[in-house]
């Protein structure tokens, strides 16, 4: 009984050590990927239950921050296929009531931010993972299961979208020749 808890004890310290430092990471790409904080507080209570539980099978030394973001994206998508539906009828109806606010005087992260959200969720969550979180091309395709080739197609095409997308934002700016350089990238 009192070996069991101490190898119970010497496992929840090295979970602490592992995961914990990572918290803070998961949980602003929760924030980004979900767009809700209260659905991003689940998201990464989830991912950490699941961390807990499955950590037998983590691998000390190797990539914990990358494993804890494989889970993310695994809870991310189950969630999304169970409430695929919700979602889609709830943006629709938002769609419809937007407001459309004129043209800013200054430029702002939240233009970008927009510019981002608005790509389909393959290409927004490999460029978080890569130009936010500043994964390798492989570690990102660890954590979304796919190749690396793929990482890198959905990479090329995210940006060139997210490039597109912004020329407005710089129309409004009075940058020039931006029409030009995205046809060319």
């Amino acid at each position: 009984m009192l070996l069991s808890k101490f190898c119970k004890k010497i496992k929840v310290e090295d979970f602490e050590a592992a995961a914990l430092p990572h918290l803070d990471d998961v949980y602003r790409a929760a924030r980004r990927l979900t767009r809700n904080r209260a659905e991003a507080e689940d998201l990464v209570q989830d991912v950490y239950l699941q961390a807990w539980q499955s950590f037998h099978r983590f691998e000390p030394g190797t990539n914990c921050r990358a494993w804890l973001f494989q889970i993310l994206f695994y809870k991310l998508h189950h969630h999304r296929r169970k409430w695929f539906r919700l979602v889609r009828e709830s943006e629709s109806a938002l769609e419809n009531l937007a407001y459309e606010p004129p043209p800013p005087e200054h430029i702002r992260d939240v233009e970008i931010l927009s510019a981002l959200e608005k790509l389909l969720p393959v290409y927004r969550e490999t460029i978080l993972l890569i130009d936010v979180e500043e994964f390798s091309y492989r570690e990102t395709g660890f954590i979304l299961k796919v190749p690396v080739g793929t990482v890198m197609s959905r990479l090329s095409r995210g940006r060139k979208l997210l490039r597109t997308a912004l020329v407005e934002v710089a129309d409004s700016y009075g940058i020039k020749n931006v029409r030009e350089k995205v046809g060319h990238g």
